[in-house]
């Protein structure tokens, strides 16, 4: 069977990932470039219609039409198994103007599991389909719905099954990551797995999971036969990935731009002002240094901010280094170790 996205050009699309993927790494990476639509973290749906203040603070792009400063649309991702509240929740979600409405069925977190939403529901096709046609029927019909799962919860044996569900209850496209939850995040992903969902299923499916490079993202697309994919970790730790993707591919349709070092730089410091006004005091340098750890696999200059910044706690001394870094070439920490016998 082919695939209704082959007969227009791949997309790139970035992944929500919670705890790590939110909208300020979001906002950065989409300046960066080469992405087609993100997907935000998920938003917890349990038992009641939440209010804008539970959407926004999770997607706040909603207040700029839906889309990143870069001018990246984003579509909100609900979570939960109450068909009924997610229904109600879906249709507030379009209300307030997100670009379209995803369902998460893949989460493998034990909190969300336990409370039988994400990778969860994989083992009941039938809940997955009846959510989703829910879901469908509360959306007006210009808001696309589309859903992201994993190959299945203990095994994949189900794979096609829940597929068949998500697509016969009215999805318009389907995001499978391609491992399952006992899989967590664990090389390899089975691409190949997604190749045999295909073969049965009739949306367009986007390929997901373990693209850290271009040889990668390449080897995904021969083996899924996906011309979509969405990638995630490997854009964290290489935020030029999506160029480098598009600039090793005949569907390139922009031209490819270099994400050196320097052009990062200016970004941290954005990403760390950011983090300064969202997040509580004690956590900030953790978000920024999480980072950090992510760049160390592409980049030499992260590998030695890292460094410099692994023992250090206060928002106060990381801003002072990060004012350093944008006067001066690395290492700093010479200057950073007078900061800190201040």
């Amino acid at each position: 069977m082919i695939d209704a996205s082959s007969k227009r050009a791949a997309r790139i699309l970035l992944a929500p990932m919670e705890g790590l993927l939110d909208c300020v790494l979001r906002d950065v990476l989409t300046r960066v470039g080469g992405v087609d639509r993100c997907v935000s973290e998920f938003i917890r749906v349990s038992g009641t219609l939440l209010p804008k203040r539970a959407f926004v603070r999770v997607m706040p792009e909603l207040l700029n039409g839906g889309r990143t400063f870069a001018g990246v649309p984003v579509r909100g991702q609900l979570l939960g198994s109450d068909v009924v509240c997610l229904a109600e929740n879906a249709a507030r979600l379009a209300e307030l103007g997100s670009p379209g409405v995803d369902l998460n069925f893949g989460c493998p977190a034990k909190v969300v599991n336990r409370h039988g939403g994400g990778a969860m529901l994989l083992q009941d096709p039938e809940l997955i389909g009846r959510i989703v046609s829910a879901v469908r029927r509360a959306v007006p019909s210009h808001v696309p719905v589309s859903a992201k799962m994993r190959l299945g919860f203990n095994d994949d044996t189900r794979a096609e099954e829940c597929a068949l569900a998500i697509a016969d209850a009215g999805a318009s496209e389907l995001v499978i990551h391609a491992r399952t939850k006992a899989h967590g995040y664990k090389p390899p992903a089975y691409w190949e797995r997604i190749s045999d969902v295909r073969a049965v299923v009739k949306i367009p499916i986007v390929a997901n999971g373990e693209i850290w490079s271009v040889d990668d993202a390449l080897r995904c697309r021969a083996l899924s036969g996906c011309n979509d994919i969405m990638v995630g970790r490997g854009m964290v730790a290489d935020p030029g990935l999506a160029w480098a993707i598009r600039g090793a591919t005949a569907d390139a349709l922009l031209p490819v731009r270099e994400a050196s070092w320097d052009v990062l730089r200016p970004l941290i410091r954005d990403f760390w002002k950011q983090v300064s006004a969202r997040v509580e005091r004690k956590h900030r340098a953790g978000r920024l240094k999480q980072w950090l750890n992510f760049l160390r696999r592409r980049y030499a200059e992260a590998e030695a901010a890292y460094g410099e910044l692994r023992t250090i706690n206060d928002p106060m001394l990381i801003d002072a280094w990060l004012a350093i870094d944008a006067r001066s070439a690395y290492p700093v920490d010479a200057d950073l170790a007078a900061l800190e016998a201040r």
